[in-house]
């Protein structure tokens, strides 16, 4: 029989340091903790990922291994070089809910292949605002019924390859002008209004079958004070009973400056961790940056008392280790899929929306504006130069700071989500102001003109969609073709 302890351990996924399991992590999954969630920096290639997925099995067979892998610019597997598979806008921007589905069966075959038994993905918010700080380029755009259609698709692929997909974050970001890793945003929205656009995707989901959703850390006024990981009403009533979901909640990262209090505070971790898992909530992701064996200590000591305490159930938390462990069945690798950069580059080109492209002349200056990543993203290989440096050897790459005089060049500047960032604005409006020619690529979500001559949007910043926007730069015979040094 499990004990409060056991359970306790079962309902924590904690990421930790390195790219090998640590003494601890492999005692605490062998003692029936929950399972891990990877980042980046547990990442080497697909290879490393699954010895390291085996080496957790081996401990013990059900552990959970996640991981945060959307494609487009929030990828752990590709964070060296960018991601092969582009992501949800331009995804919607293609237009083709079958290519979303084959995206979705290739990705989880890959993610099988490495020993991955959840991805934390598709988002299924919408891009509501241009003011978003964290969701922009990663959800499937603002009509709810598209997007849902494109969230669905996702899931039904992504779960054919045996790897369960995690619809996030409930009730949905995209409205929200803050970022939950920092501070707390309020949806301004009543339930009748969400009943009919945010909503929409998540209910698309459930009918698609995912088997698991992970709260967001928002707040919903009408449903009272606490976030929606936290928040009864949200789980219990809404996503529960309203939308029917009968699978694993998953939380964002509990440690997260929204329901802990100040980023990296402990006591406040281990408090939002008891007050979600009484919500309703089932498995906690935590320790984005620094778990280690004593935070799981603090954690699983507390989850116990809280149930000494009487302020959470022991069958409550028994429900929530057993939802949690669903998600660690290991998935049986298939074959016979598309490769992942001919479907990516197909994705990529279907999306561009361009205006006329201008003569390059032999020597365009390629500059690309680098702003700091989303916390979500974290540092992803990025930028327009590299591929035109390949496909069109005159192209010279400048660095911001080291524009001289472009009167008279022709000059092809790379932003993301410049409507977001006023020095990548003024310096694309300095340049349409001194050179002649100003082709203005952007990878982020298409905002207003800045008045260049030409504009590309690629909807997101993948490998493949700066590749298909290079291709466009580079090739002058009218239509696209696939370069003979296509490969990475």
């Amino acid at each position: 029989m499990d004990t409060p302890h056991k359970l306790a351990h079962a309902v924590l996924l904690p990421g930790f340091a390195g790219t090998t399991a640590p003494d601890w992590l492999r005692r605490r999954i062998a003692e029936g903790l929950g399972g891990v969630v990877l980042f980046g920096r547990n990442v080497v290639d697909d290879e490393q990922v699954t010895a390291l997925s085996a080496a957790l099995r081996a401990e013990r067979d059900d552990v959970v291994v996640g991981i945060d892998e959307e494609g487009g610019d929030v990828t752990r597997l590709d964070a060296a070089a960018g991601s092969r598979l582009p992501g949800g806008l331009a995804l919607a921007a293609a237009g083709d809910v079958n290519l979303t589905a084959e995206v979705g069966l290739v990705l989880g075959a890959r993610l099988a292949r490495c020993g991955v038994t959840l991805n934390l993905a598709p988002c299924a918010d919408l891009s509501l605002t241009q003011d978003d700080p964290i969701i922009g380029v990663r959800a499937f755009g603002s009509d709810p019924s598209a997007a849902a259609a494109h969230v669905a698709a996702t899931v039904r692929g992504m779960q054919r390859s045996g790897v369960a997909a995690c619809a996030k974050h409930f009730p949905g970001h995209g409205a929200a002008t803050a970022d939950s890793h920092l501070t707390l945003p309020v949806l301004a929205r009543t339930p009748e209004e969400l009943a009919v656009t945010e909503l929409v995707p998540f209910r698309a989901a459930i009918d698609a079958g995912v088997r698991a959703i992970m709260s967001g850390h928002l707040v919903v006024p009408a449903w009272g004070p606490e976030p929606a990981t936290t928040n009864e009403i949200a789980i219990g009533k809404v996503l529960r009973g309203d939308l029917g979901f009968t699978g694993t909640v998953v939380t964002d990262a509990i440690e997260m400056g929204a329901v802990a209090g100040t980023l990296g505070d402990a006591a406040g971790l281990r408090e939002a961790a008891v007050r979600a898992l009484a919500a309703g909530a089932d498995a906690l992701c935590v320790g984005g940056d620094t778990a280690d064996a004593d935070a799981v200590t603090a954690l699983v000591e507390r989850i116990v008392q809280a149930v000494r305490d009487g302020v959470l159930t022991e069958e409550r938390l028994a429900e929530a280790a057993a939802r949690t462990r669903a998600l660690g069945a290991s998935a049986s690798p298939i074959t016979g899929v598309r490769d992942e950069l001919d479907l990516g580059l197909e994705v990529a080109r279907k999306a561009l929306r361009a205006t006329e492209i201008p003569d390059l002349g032999a020597a365009p200056l390629v500059v690309d504006v680098e702003v700091a990543p989303t916390i979500a993203a974290g540092p992803v290989a990025w930028g327009l130069a590299p591929h035109l440096a390949e496909l069109l050897p005159g192209a010279v790459s400048v660095a911001p700071s080291e524009l001289g005089d472009v009167v008279s060049k022709v000059v092809i500047v790379t932003t993301r989500d410049a409507h977001r960032h006023p020095v990548a604005r003024e310096l694309v409006r300095r340049l349409v102001d001194a050179s002649a020619i100003v082709v203005h690529v952007e990878t982020g979500v298409p905002g207003p003109g800045l008045g260049a001559a030409a504009r590309i949007d690629t909807h997101g910043g993948s490998w493949s969609s700066l590749r298909a926007a290079a291709e466009l730069l580079a090739y002058r015979d009218g239509r696209l073709r696939p370069p003979a040094a296509a490969s990475r």
